[in-house]
């Protein structure tokens, strides 16, 4: 089946030096001002002058994408969520924010209300706090969806602070984790005043910290656009022959992108679940109708013979945390799972 990609007018506004500044930054968010005006061609001035006009226009957080299973978080958990009454918003935020559990939560209008991306030390935590939401939310009439993340194909999610707080790791990793999730672009001079450690120190703990592989990529988020429709889907299907390729076709459209060097990549978190739903997925697109022909009906067409139920929903707003909006090559950081029938061994490629 021939795949189809709908462009993006928003990427199409900007010219190439500012989409390759978001590609550089998304990249690599610690990126230096001289090391980004050479990959742009540009003087020092003039890379530092657009990206701080970027960082005003498209509302630029440096942060880190974590390896969760480096820092032992082991019960990462996506929840769809359904309510018979009109939730108080402000409630449910309220609820969501007073447990380190829910890192990302958001308010979706379409098929169901809303999701959350949660994860925890231990699975006794995150079964106390699961039951508890429920029954918390339970005068709305709510009906909860969990599944485990099982991989992550694309994107991160980005974690709170009040998470790597309980960390069973070095107070003073801890510390500059902190730091760097906040502005991934501090300098080792303000790590050093703001938690009062000598220069040298920091940078040996720095390079620790990379080398420990807690830390994936220092990378950036960005606000949600206000003119472009940001799609979640939650698909569950039965597995049968030819899956293998079609989940190849698949592949190509989530790496897939009319622009080059786009100024937010087309599709932002791809993951496997298992459970409530057999796959997450985030994209971003100039508005719903474009969104739900690519995200919905082009996948439910690759992916017929499976028997596919897919629900689907647009972002309204954000309750806690930080949607991973960024510009990545996803060709080059997707990893697919490719399925064989003998011993349903998996083999990533």
């Amino acid at each position: 089946m021939q795949v189809t990609d709908f462009g993006s007018k928003f990427d199409e506004s900007y010219g190439i030096l500012t989409r390759k500044m978001m590609r550089f930054i998304s990249e690599d968010s610690r990126i230096s001002i001289l090391e980004l005006s050479k990959k742009l061609g540009v003087s020092r001035r003039t890379a530092r002058e657009r990206l701080l006009k970027a960082e005003r226009e498209f509302g630029i957080r440096y942060t880190v994408a974590f390896s969760e299973t480096a820092l032992q978080l082991s019960n990462p958990h996506i929840i769809l969520v359904k309510f018979i009454k009109k939730p108080d918003w402000d409630e449910v935020a309220r609820l969501l924010s007073s447990s380190y559990i829910p890192q990302i939560a958001a308010v979706v209008k379409g098929d169901y209300d809303m999701f959350i991306y949660a994860n925890a030390i231990t699975s006794k935590e995150y079964v106390h706090w699961d039951k508890g939401m429920q029954i918390l939310l339970s005068k709305y009439g709510v009906a909860w969806h969990p599944s485990n993340v099982a991989h992550k194909q694309l994107g991160f999610f980005p974690l709170r602070n009040e998470i790597l707080d309980r960390l069973a790791i070095d107070e003073n990793y801890k510390k500059m984790l902190k730091l760097l999730n906040i502005n991934s672009r501090i300098t080792f001079s303000e790590i050093s005043k703001r938690i009062g450690m000598h220069f040298n120190t920091v940078a040996y703990n720095f390079k620790k910290l990379v080398e420990s592989g807690y830390i994936r990529r220092f990378t950036i988020s960005l606000e949600q656009p206000r003119d472009l429709a940001l799609i979640s889907t939650f698909s569950k299907y039965i597995l049968s022959e030819g899956f293998e390729d079609d989940a190849t076709v698949i592949r190509k459209v989530y790496t897939s992108s009319g622009t080059e060097y786009p100024i937010i990549s087309r599709y932002l978190l791809c993951t496997q679940l298992v459970g409530s739903y057999d796959s997450f997925v985030m994209g971003i697109f100039d508005n719903y109708n474009t969104a739900y022909k690519q995200a919905v009906v082009q996948y439910k067409s690759v992916m017929k013979r499976h028997k596919t139920k897919v629900e689907c929903g647009q972002v309204q707003k954000v309750l806690l945390g930080r949607l991973p909006i960024r510009s990545i090559d996803t060709k080059k950081e997707y990893n697919t799972i490719k399925w064989t029938v003998e011993g349903m061994d998996a083999k990533q490629k």
